[in-house]
């Protein structure tokens, strides 16, 4: 666990800070964060439509997202093995600068010059940026937080990073590109990333002051494999990662199509019900790191998550087949499984945890998991082919059972049971 400071040296606002799961020493690197998310979030609703327009065919832009999807995964996995060897910052840094120069490459060389094969290569490197960044500073969170109030803060964590990569940021685009149109609004990303990134570099010290030697490096993404061996729970902890999202981006795939062509809804309409899940889910990242100091974080992981995405799943695809397109009763459940998606975060706090002499390599394993989630659910989805739309729905509905099972194994003498004190309790 992190000392604690003393009351003599802690200011009123930064014990207020501390106790809601905020170190002192890393607020401003939560404002970052956003900011950074804002700019790696403005292009995903309009950059497909864009290079449309510019005549690119759809399987190139496939080809695109997927080669990022994959670097994306990687990247997540290895910003957690880096970070143990280098110290948090120093991996974020090195996303920023990646995410900037290749930004760069991309917009100048590929989409400006029209020249395919530059945007595929600098897209896809560019994906090595954002996972450094930002599970760069989730690891600096697991190692610079008191385990106390570490549920809460996780839930900071992905608040901030929801409400940037999926929330400001695309109300900005639709805000903005009306008036500057799209080329316009992907540099003004450039300058959303530039600011977070100077941020960290001037507000952030980083806590580990080894040097970087290629043998730190090797045995830090060793251990981030190493890990699962050693500490088989770890592991169990990547594959509950993977199950938590698996469903959303199976949905992305069909659900869309399902509920506008055969259940009836418009798409504006169904629009707005996916809108307000995300909304839902942002506030639950927030909401579930408190409930999981307060009522142990695998009960509300197993409980609220797993059970709760059961149910949900199930609702989501069974209550409009059965009623029509309602659109009240159809936003109520969006609402819910949103929230039940968001009790899972507590994983990044239970996970570290379970290795508290690795929580960087643990991190990783996570985060591997999540990039993984991003693969599996799409895999999923193309049993609607063969199975039909209710057979796939079911399959996912019931991995999230097997996650109830498996987040259980989970639990350790000082997690899941709500055994830690509570944040008034907390020495000063």
């Amino acid at each position: 666990m992190t000392a604690t400071p003393t009351a003599g040296t802690e200011t009123r606002f930064g014990r207020l800070l501390r106790t809601q799961g905020i170190a002192r020493p890393l607020a401003w690197g939560f404002v970052a964060l956003t900011i950074f998310m804002i700019g790696d979030g403005i292009e995903a609703g309009f950059l497909s439509p864009y290079l449309d327009e510019l005549g690119f065919e759809a399987g190139q832009v496939a080809t695109l997202w997927a080669v990022y999807g994959i670097v994306v995964a990687v990247a997540a996995w290895l910003s957690g093995a880096l970070a143990e060897a280098w110290g948090p910052k120093r991996v974020m840094m090195l996303g920023f600068a990646i995410w900037v120069v290749f930004e760069l490459v991309f917009l100048v060389f590929g989409v400006m010059g029209g020249n395919y094969g530059v945007m595929l290569l600098a897209f896809g490197i560019r994906g090595l940026g954002y996972p450094m960044f930002a599970y760069g500073f989730l690891v600096w969170i697991t190692i610079g937080t008191d385990e106390q109030v570490m549920g809460r803060a996780v839930g900071w964590y992905w608040f901030f990073s929801t409400l940037g990569l999926g929330v400001l940021s695309s109300y900005f685009a639709g805000a903005v590109i009306p008036f500057i149109g799209e080329l316009a609004t992907l540099w003004m990303a450039l300058a959303f990333v530039v600011v977070g990134g100077l941020m960290v570099l001037v507000l952030l010290r980083n806590p580990v002051t080894q040097k970087v030697t290629l043998a730190n490096s090797v045995k830090g993404v060793v251990s981030s494999i190493t890990i699962v061996a050693s500490n088989p729970k770890v592991g169990v902890g990547g594959v509950v990662r993977i199950i938590n999202t698996l469903s959303f981006y199976a949905f992305v795939v069909f659900l869309t199509t399902y509920m506008v062509r055969d259940v009836g809804f418009g798409l504006a309409e169904w629009q707005a019900i996916w809108g307000t899940m995300l909304a839902a889910n942002v506030a639950a990242n927030l909401i579930s790191g408190y409930l999981a100091d307060w009522i142990g974080r695998v009960n509300v992981v197993a409980w609220a998550g797993g059970i709760g995405c059961f149910v949900t799943v199930l609702a989501l695809y069974y209550v409009p087949t059965a009623i029509g397109p309602n659109f009240g009763i159809t936003i109520a459940i969006a609402i819910v499984y949103g929230l039940a998606l968001g009790m899972f975060v507590p994983l990044s706090a239970i996970v570290p945890l379970l290795a508290p002499q690795h929580k960087a390599a643990a991190v990783a394993i996570l985060n591997l998991g999540a990039g993984l989630s991003q693969f599996v659910g799409p895999v999923i989805a193309g049993l609607v082919t063969p199975i039909g739309i209710q057979g796939t729905v079911w399959i996912i509905a019931s991995l999230y059972l097997v996650g109830f099972g498996l987040t259980f194994l989970l639990r350790s003498p000082k997690d899941g049971l709500g055994t830690f004190p509570t944040p008034e309790r907390i020495p000063a």
